[in-house]
């Protein structure tokens, strides 16, 4: 009998990837290689809290910016 390899899980992507991950969708910029790997590595959990803290981070700045603008 020939021995199986042990299926490893792969290993969950820090927040920082998550966050490049994200900023590069909100910008529309990705790399094909990027995408792959984050594909695997990135759960959807992760994506949808980096994202709503990005479009958070977005919607204030630009409140922010309107302010001073106008101001």
């Amino acid at each position: 009998m020939e021995m199986a390899e042990p299926l490893q899980s792969p290993r969950k992507a820090t927040p920082l990837q998550v966050a490049k991950a994200v900023l590069s969708a909100f910008i529309g910029i990705r790399r094909r290689t990027a995408h792959e790997r984050d594909a695997v590595t990135i759960t959807p959990a992760q994506v949808i809290v980096a994202g709503l803290i990005g479009a958070a981070i977005f919607v204030l700045s630009l409140i922010m910016l309107v302010r001073y603008v106008t101001s």
